[in-house]
């Protein structure tokens, strides 16, 4: 007895190694219809033409004639229905084909207007942000700018004020000679005392509320004043008197330290005008 179009096909598969779930897989066939092939089983099938292109298929994947099967398929349908199997039935047949993508398209369609939707709304507010950000850049600079040149109008004065201006709570004068003894006469609070100030021995006077001190104005040139740290030019010599004298008190030390001099009445009675 000659095999059927089933027998061949299976046969042919598993000579070669194959699952049925391999065939389902590349001819996109439901694995129950191949088993029903094989089992020359064609009664829940679709029919007609979707009938003869899975035989087709099938035959074509496992290496069996093609037109052979297709004539073997119509004698097995004429056998069993006594008519050739031209028409199909009228429900759907289970071939895993890509069929239910034209439902899903309007779908596709508005999730990627809603994806393009989105992205144009970020598009446009990164070049917005990216507009803005330079302008308020440059007004941060220009405030930084404002900012700086304010300080440097005012902080060199502060800092020089700071550094031109020692302590005032007390009176230390530094008396010093560059060349010759000089015959110094002070007044220390109220205290007087007459001493030799040499360039070897210099004096520092030490005063709460005064200190006066008078010398021969002939050493104007060697006299060498520091007045709480800072040093002091001395007072010029007088037009008239022998002697240079000058007081330094709570009242004009802070204005002797700002000038950096010392200024005598008599100084200041014989400039000009």
């Amino acid at each position: 007895m000659s095999e059927t179009l089933g027998e061949k096909l299976r046969q042919a598969r598993e000579e070669r190694g194959i699952t049925i779930s391999e065939v389902a897989e590349q001819t996109r066939i439901s694995p129950h219809y191949l088993e029903l092939i094989e089992l020359d089983d064609y009664r829940t099938l679709p029919g007609g033409i979707f009938n003869k292109g899975f035989v087709k298929s099938y035959a074509k994947y496992v290496g069996v004639d093609e037109v052979e099967a297709l004539q073997d398929y119509s004698k097995i349908i004429s056998t069993q229905t006594g008519a050739p199997d031209d028409e199909p039935k009228t429900y759907r047949p289970e071939v895993l084909t890509d069929d239910y993508s034209s439902s899903s398209s309007w779908t596709t369609l508005i999730f990627a207007g809603i994806i393009l939707g989105l992205m144009t709304l970020g598009i446009y507010a990164l070049v917005s942000y990216l507009q803005s950000e330079p302008s308020a850049v440059t007004s941060n600079n220009s405030n930084q700018a404002n900012s700086n040149i304010s300080n440097s109008n005012v902080n060199p004065t502060n800092a020089n004020a700071a550094q031109t201006l020692p302590a005032t709570n007390e009176i230390k004068l530094e008396f010093k000679t560059s060349a010759e003894p000089i015959s110094v006469s002070a007044t220390i609070d109220g205290k007087k005392k007459d001493e030799i100030v040499s360039r070897e021995n210099p004096k520092t006077y030490l005063g709460l509320q005064s200190v006066k001190i008078r010398y021969y104005k002939g050493f104007v040139n060697q006299v060498q004043l520091t007045l709480n740290g800072k040093q002091i030019t001395p007072p010029p010599a007088p037009p008239k008197g022998n002697g240079i004298e000058f007081e330094i008190n709570k009242n004009n030390i802070a204005q002797i330290l700002q000038s950096g001099q010392i200024q005598t009445e008599a100084a200041n009675a014989a400039t000009p005008r």
